[in-house]
């Protein structure tokens, strides 16, 4: 069975979990830039521009509604933005780190002040009218949350009827390929993570949190008896990562 979320270690439940992650996320967001770009070789510039361009007809609708939540440095707010015409509504960057999210702005500045609004929010709890979205999307957030269903749940609430969601996440690849992944994930990238941030738990935290992640047959099934429908994964770089997608039932 997978996980009901979040396993911060020490954690007891799912408040404290949510908790640890958001003091972790703040902790390291003077440097979370450098160390993502250097830790992925600047591959993860490709998995936010790919996802966003599956994503691209209601991308380019300007009434489109269009919330990026754990967006943490707007990165993937960036990516959708490209693909949004003049004078479209803005979008919707929501994480609920604040030191993350204070450095979004300057990234949405050069799509003009509009934009993109930052917004201080628990994905498990969106300040958000129910059916008002288009489109819900997620990278690299969902595996953070302590309730992946209750999550699921919260993100249905706020899509309109035939809205769509997509979520950007790890996942551990098999065979030789995977072997060597893992070499990569458990022990050099803590390490870098360890000398640059100069503390152990948030780059010993990755690993795990991959770890203890539903699969995607896992994942689609959770989404699936949430009432979702068209539930798919397109696996990236070999299954390191890839794109659920869904659409919220009529």
């Amino acid at each position: 069975m997978p996980t009901t979320g979040a396993q911060p270690a020490g954690v007891l439940d799912e408040a404290a979990a949510a908790q640890s992650v958001r003091t972790m996320f703040n902790s390291i967001a003077p440097r979370y830039d450098l160390l993502n770009h250097l830790l992925s070789a600047n591959i993860d510039k490709l998995w936010w521009r790919r996802a966003a361009r599956s994503f691209s007809s209601i991308l380019s609708k300007p009434e489109a509604a269009i919330l990026d939540i754990c967006c943490g440095t707007g990165d993937m707010t960036v990516a959708l933005l490209k693909h949004r015409p003049g004078a479209a509504r803005p979008i919707l960057a929501g994480d609920f780190a604040r030191a993350m999210l204070s450095r979004a702005p300057q990234k949405f500045a050069r799509f003009g002040n509009t934009a993109a609004i930052p917004m201080e929010a628990d994905a498990l709890h969106l300040p958000i009218r129910s059916a008002s979205l288009d489109l819900v999307v997620t990278a690299f957030g969902f595996r953070n949350l302590a309730n992946y269903e209750a999550g699921l749940h919260e993100f249905q609430r706020v899509l309109k009827p035939g809205g769509r969601l997509g979520i950007l996440e790890f996942s551990q690849p098999g065979g030789l390929i995977g072997k060597a992944y893992a070499v990569y994930f458990h022990r050099i990238l803590p390490a870098i993570g360890r000398i640059i941030c100069g503390a152990d738990g948030p780059y010993a935290y990755l690993p795990e949190s991959v770890g203890n992640f539903p699969s995607p047959p896992e994942l689609l099934s959770m989404m699936q008896a949430d009432g979702y429908r068209d539930c798919t994964w397109q696996p990236y770089t070999f299954g390191i990562a890839g794109l659920y997608g869904a659409t919220r039932s009529e």
